[in-house]
């Protein structure tokens, strides 16, 4: 198994035609912020975790899913 949780936050924000700019405004950070997210340069604060999940409609194991 393989876990990428950048790839996961791409997978779901492309799922809902999101902009890492949408994103990054629903959360309060910058757009900057997301890319390097989804780069895996980054992490989101694992306080934004529940914030994410109900923006992409999913729980926040859900987030986690391996591959």
């Amino acid at each position: 198994m393989n876990f990428d949780f950048g790839n996961r936050i791409k997978t779901l924000r492309l799922s809902r035609s999101m902009t890492q700019e949408q994103l990054a405004l629903k959360l309060g950070v910058s757009p900057q912020a997301a890319s390097k997210w989804e780069s895996g340069t980054n992490m989101p604060d694992i306080l934004m975790l529940p914030e994410l999940s109900v923006i992409f409609g999913v729980t926040i194991d859900e987030l986690f899913t391996m591959t």
